[in-house]
């Protein structure tokens, strides 16, 4: 029996509210976290994501406070990334109630925190998040919210964040951010046909069919979006009930 393929919303927090963009840019509002999270745990979301994406100190208050307040509203996994440099952080995002943590820039920097990470809280804690972008010398990734591009390709740093223990590798194609004509799908199945681990795609999702092909063609195993779900233009029931008739296996 095939492992059923997983829908998460992405709720990127800004100031204690969510944003969305394009390209990593061009925010708007999109609501209330918690309330979100509430309605996508009702409609069926597999998991959430929380990102904190301005985490100053004031800004990391905020969103510990939130996340506190996510795990008493929602009965679904949830991770929370943005801002996470050291062991206190994962810490206390867990005390707060959140699952998992996702690392990014911080792991890129000091791959050993991924090690740390693992040591104390198992593999299934830690998801490396990783942006990356295809240049015109190829697939490389990028930190700081995508403003920084590192030596680092792709591939070679997904294998290592596996090797290192990361439990999920959660991939955004910074070329597809955003604009909706589909997941980086060539991309996605290099790195799921390469890894032991699961991979969330992210970046592209614009209507139904993207999602059934980053799951035939892009061997993902979740695909995470966030317009289109808070924006009302996929309901997340419907999504599944048509991936469903698709062939693709879904919890319902």
């Amino acid at each position: 029996m095939a492992l059923a393929k997983r829908i998460i919303p992405c709720l990127d927090v800004k100031n204690g509210e969510t944003v969305k963009g394009t390209n990593f840019v061009n925010l708007r509002s999109a609501g209330d976290p918690v309330e979100l999270g509430r309605a996508y745990s009702e409609q069926g979301a597999d998991e959430l994501v929380y990102l904190d994406i301005t985490a100053s100190h004031e800004g990391r208050k905020t969103f510990t406070d939130m996340v506190t307040r996510v795990a008493y509203e929602i009965n679904i996994p949830f991770t929370v990334g943005g801002g996470i440099n050291a062991i206190e952080d994962v810490d206390r995002m867990l005390a707060a109630g959140a699952d998992k943590v996702s690392v990014n820039s911080a792991a890129l920097v000091n791959p050993s925190f991924i090690d740390e990470i693992v040591r104390k809280y198992g593999s299934q804690v830690c998801v490396c998040a990783i942006d990356a972008r295809n240049d015109a010398d190829g697939w490389h990734c990028y930190i700081h919210g995508g403003r920084i591009r590192v030596e680092r390709t792709l591939l070679d740093w997904a294998k290592e964040v596996s090797d290192r223990g990361a439990g999920e590798i959660l991939f955004t194609s910074m070329n597809h951010d955003g604009v909706k004509q589909g997941f980086a799908n060539d991309a996605l199945a290099m790195l799921s046909d390469a890894l032991p681990i699961p991979v969330i795609a992210s970046g592209g999702a614009g209507k139904k069919e993207h999602f059934r092909d980053v799951f035939t063609l892009g061997h993902a195993d979740a695909a995470l979006a966030a317009s289109v779900f808070h924006f009302g233009e996929i309901p997340v029931p419907e999504l599944k009930q048509w991936l469903y008739k698709e062939g693709i296996t879904v919890r319902l």
